[in-house]
């Protein structure tokens, strides 16, 4: 799972650490196209060096070409003298068919002295690359700070000739049509009406829910010595000027780097970071002098997000900030573990999978509901070329993840107030490896009181070194990272109903969740 992966980085395999963010006695679970050509396509594809052309063979009164031997024919009445005009040659194959390929000037048919269709023009070459990196920082591969994208003349300049070649297209074939149909009756085109010169979109239209959105949306770059550093996303999350955004976007920074977020409307702010929380992916950025007016985006509600529901996610993939892409919430409850492939230890969440577009540099961003509302943090993606998990660049294959809102407005206030975060826990020794229809309790590698400490939540419960945990809080656990990612949707002090498997039998307890503070 590629975190950033999007933002930027590579989740790793849910490789468990050995206690997520807690230590090896207490794991997080623990505490731990163109026309088609008329005729024969030439043997290779044309090129800028070698542009190809073909000429239609020479046509025949309202017909093609007679059999060899054979007399041509034309309808009652027709005249064999009367030819019609003959068709535009265009070179073969399609536009587009090949790699490289270069439009090949054509010679237009002779509709008169104006002379239609008028040529296509000629596609200026321009290119791209990847800007390197997983998660939300870095977006390099080598590891060297972002550069501000170029080339931005260069896309507009291709997108425009694009445009303008198949407007040229699109206007030959569209002439030669109503020439043919006009037949003295008038024309068979229909002209729209006149576009107001103030265009509204509705407030609840992508357009407008995007529009709302953007003011409150920042870009955020990420650097520390030695060339490090990264781009990722925030967004605001309250009038004093804070910023909540992954973990991973602002880690590189975090002692002693620069932070700044820079606006839509391109005005930036330093910022410092007021607090981290390693396990869960989320961190919270403060501007050191906030501009006034600030609008914070309105948080949703994502125990109450359905499959299907609308979304919207807003980032700076690959550094393209203020890009916009929509979708829907694809399933809910997904477990997932990811990481920046550093070595440190991963995060695990309780996910929103989505099919939003979802690249590097769209970490820390928001996933909108329909309303505009903040229904989570977009924070990972899987990608279809690594095998799924780290290594590599990532890129969006339809399969991106939020951490749930609820969930990380807990951690924010926690942060906010303390710069520490709280993780519910039950105080057991997770075995991520084992290879069980559940979350098993581990057998070695510590004492029997350490692998379950006796007055934590699960040890209190009955619960000892060997069970297999196979549901929590009314949810079906699969695997150790699932349990993990299961408590932490919880806080402490809840009441939480837990279902083990001891030699084959299951018993149902309820367990009040304790805490730790801290990743340390």
């Amino acid at each position: 799972m590629s975190t950033e992966n999007e933002g930027t980085a590579a989740p790793m395999p849910p490789a468990a650490p050995s206690a997520p963010p807690a230590p090896a006695a207490e794991t997080q679970a623990s505490g731990g196209a163109g026309p088609a050509a008329p005729a024969a396509a030439p043997a290779t594809a044309p090129t800028a060096a070698e542009p190809v052309t073909q000429q239609l063979p020479p046509t025949h009164a309202y017909g093609a070409e007679p059999a060899p031997g054979a007399e041509p024919t034309y309808p009652p009445g027709a005249e064999p003298t009367q030819p019609i005009p003959p068709a535009p040659a265009y070179a073969a194959p399609g536009y587009g068919d090949a790699p490289g390929y270069v439009p090949v000037p054509h010679t237009p048919a002779a509709y008169g002295a104006e002379g239609w269709p008028p040529p296509p023009p000629a596609v200026p070459a321009y290119g791209g690359g990847g800007h390197g990196g997983v998660w939300g920082a870095p977006l390099t591969t080598d590891g060297t700070p972002p550069r501000k994208p170029k080339g931005k003349g260069g896309l507009i300049a291709g997108v425009l000739a694009a445009a303008l070649l198949a407007g040229g297209i699109g206007g030959g074939v569209g002439y030669w049509a109503a020439e043919r149909n006009d037949n003295g009756t008038g024309s068979t085109t229909i002209s729209a009406g006149n576009t107001p010169k103030d265009l509204k979109r509705e407030a609840g239209s992508i357009a407008g829910l995007a529009s709302g959105a953007l003011p409150s949306v920042v870009t955020i770059e990420a650097s520390a010595g030695g060339g490090e550093g990264g781009t990722g996303t925030g967004f605001v999350y309250d009038q004093q000027g804070h910023i909540l955004t992954n973990n991973h976007v602002v880690a590189s920074a975090a002692n002693g780097g620069k932070l700044s977020a820079t606006f839509s409307d391109g005005k930036k702010y330093d910022a410092e970071v007021v607090g981290r929380a390693e396990g869960y992916d989320v961190a919270v950025l403060k501007l050191k002098n906030p501009p006034a007016g600030l609008k914070p985006l309105p948080l949703g509600d994502s125990e109450k997000v359905a499959v299907g529901d609308a979304t919207i996610a807003i980032g700076a993939p690959f550094g393209l900030s203020n890009t916009v892409t929509t979708g829907i919430v694809s399933a809910k409850d997904r477990p997932v573990a990811s990481g920046d492939g550093s070595g440190s230890k991963n995060s695990y969440m309780s996910a929103l999978q989505t099919d939003a577009s979802i690249n590097p540099g769209n970490s820390g961003g928001p996933l909108l509901d329909g309303r505009g509302a903040v229904i989570g943090i977009n924070s990972a993606i899987q990608s279809a070329g690594n095998g799924g998990f780290g290594g590599g660049q990532a890129g969006s294959i339809g399969l991106g993840f939020a951490i749930p809102i609820n969930q990380a407005k807990n951690v924010a206030e926690s942060l906010i107030k303390t710069g520490k975060p709280v993780y519910p826990v039950i105080s057991v020794s997770v075995d991520l490896q084992a290879k069980t229809n559940g979350a098993k309790i581990s057998e070695q590698g510590a004492a029997a009181n350490e692998l379950v400490d006796p007055s934590g939540p699960a040890g209190k419960a009955g619960l000892k070194p060997g069970d297999v945990i196979t549901e929590f809080g009314g949810k079906s656990i699969d695997s150790g990272p699932t349990l993990i990612s299961r408590i932490w949707t919880f806080k402490p002090g809840d009441t939480v109903k837990l279902t083990y498997l001891r030699d084959g039998k299951p018993t149902t307890v309820d367990i009040t969740l304790g805490s730790r503070v801290g990743d340390k």
